[in-house]
């Protein structure tokens, strides 16, 4: 969607960049598509997980596990739940050393992601050390649907306590997509996405005013209000009571980067622009229905086009002092489709998680199809995070477009094109946009002659099934790697 350009005045300007300087925030940023706002009729999660460096980016195919009667789960804070007899399969986007990065699709549809939503919460309560990266394990190993994982992890979280300080998990299926704030310790509160509408979360509560009476779009612990007006961060007497404005960390709510990631997505959806100063919504009617291309170009957003564009040296894009939603941090993005109900297409075929690896507007979209029979060797890494020298130094080495290495081929491919960006922008920028279309006529492509009424083997010989796209979504990343080359030769 084009970008809808907003005149700022400069002093504004200035207040933000001030507030940037003085309280930079980590980043990660969520789109959250509602099914009847979504050109496939389904909820689409698109997600950019913001991790400095040095990190590695696993993923992982996770087949259903049957467990003994009497089994527990160990968690991390030293306490124990209770094994279910079997957890479900689901993919798993995996940064090994980091407890808030991991993100999962599993086989009914379910994504859990997070983004780091500081509260201002300083005297938590919790048990047995509370609960903490296991709460998004626990989600997709056994929720069915979104409403299932909200409700499990209030009750995880009502045990336990959320042992960070603060955090919004989206938890979405086909049909619904929620956001689930959890407040360090025994404090969380949750709205679902309206079905014609679209929400953005960057690091900061985004769940205002709501109806606590209405419990089919809105969840919250007993006392989420009362507790708030004890602390003192809710006068009833003066104001209605919004959950942001209660339990939001001040001073991350208001942290620049923050702000205008939220407004800048926003403003992809509504033909009238809104300003970063004023009160940001919840969620939005957009103007047009979005589909996965429409996504992908929010997570690659660097505000061009508005007023908070600040390319650097080269033309740099990330070098501003106003953090974008796609920059320098973002490890690897992914935007989940949701088509995982079965009516129309198999579940194999209709759960897509398209995957790039480093900052997204070098990098690809890839699509990796629930059918597979498992990401190709070469997306998983290392089992642990490097040291920040050998990361460094495996991403400025000469460049070389290593099939075997996803990660380092997509990472080195980002910094070397960064190091002569004047240079390298445009054919990089045409590589990006001719594959990416290209690979979603080959997916439409590919499930129109698969799904056709004489053609049904996906329901009959999963064997087949499995085989093609498994090698379907493989020959797509080797034409990736190919690319990659013809934009930066290898040195």
């Amino acid at each position: 969607m084009k970008r809808i350009q907003h005149w700022l005045p400069v002093t504004l300007l200035i207040i933000l960049t001030v507030s940037w300087l003085a309280a930079p925030s980590s980043a990660c940023y969520t789109v959250v598509v509602g099914k009847d706002a979504s050109t496939q009729g389904c909820v689409i999660v698109g997600h950019n997980e913001d991790d400095a460096a040095p990190q590695v980016v696993n993923h992982h195919k996770i087949g259903r596990v049957k467990h003994p009667p009497g089994a527990k789960v160990k968690l991390l804070g030293g306490g124990e739940v209770d094994q279910v007899p079997e957890t479900w399969a689901y993919f798993w986007e995996e940064m090994p050393g980091m407890l808030f990065s991991d993100s999962f699709l599993n086989e009914w549809g379910v994504c859990v992601t997070s983004d780091n939503c500081p509260s201002r919460e300083d005297k938590p309560v919790l048990t047995d050390g509370g609960i903490s990266k296991d709460l998004r394990f626990l989600i997709a190993q056994r929720a069915t649907t979104a409403r299932e994982g909200v409700a499990l992890a209030a009750q995880l979280v009502e045990r336990f306590g959320y042992d960070h300080p603060g955090r919004t998990y989206i938890i979405a299926d086909p049909k619904e997509g929620w956001l689930f704030c959890a407040v360090n310790g025994k404090h969380w509160l949750a709205q679902r996405v309206p079905d014609d509408q679209v929400a953005m979360v960057a690091n900061t509560y985004s769940i205002r005013q709501v109806d606590l009476k209405d419990t089919a779009n809105v969840k919250a612990s007993t006392d989420i209000v009362r507790y708030a007006k004890k602390r003192g961060w809710y006068n009833p007497k003066k104001e209605a009571f919004d959950f942001a404005a209660a339990y939001a960390d001040p001073e991350v709510a208001t942290d620049s980067s923050n702000v205008c990631r939220q407004w800048a997505g926003l403003n992809y959806l509504t033909t009238k622009p809104r300003s970063p100063h004023q009160e940001l919504p919840f969620s939005l009617v957009p103007k047009g229905k979005l589909g996965v291309a429409e996504v992908t170009n929010i997570l690659r957003d660097h505000y061009t086009g508005t007023d908070f564009y600040q390319p650097g040296q080269d033309a740099n894009p990330h070098s501003g002092s106003i953090g974008t939603i796609c920059n320098e941090t973002t490890q690897t993005s992914f935007v989940a489709e949701l088509r995982g109900d079965g009516s129309k297409v198999p579940v194999e075929m209709g759960l897509v998680y398209w995957v790039t690896l480093g900052p997204p507007c070098t990098s690809v979209y890839l699509p990796f199809h629930f059918g597979m029979e498992d990401f190709p060797s070469c997306y998983v890494t290392a089992t642990e995070s490097p040291t920040i020298s050998n990361w460094q130094a495996r991403v400025s080495t000469p460049f070389e477009a290593d099939a075997r290495q996803a990660y380092w081929t997509f990472s080195g491919f980002h910094h070397w094109v960064f190091e002569d960006y004047t240079n390298l922008r445009k054919p990089m920028g045409e590589f990006v946009r001719q594959f990416q279309n290209r690979a979603f006529i080959m997916r439409d492509n590919l499930e129109a002659t698969w799904l056709r009424p004489n053609h049904a083997p996906g329901l009959t010989q999963p064997a087949l099934f499995q085989a093609m796209v498994t090698n379907y979504n493989y020959g797509l990343y080797l034409q990736a790697i190919e690319g990659m080359r013809e934009v930066l030769p290898e040195k």
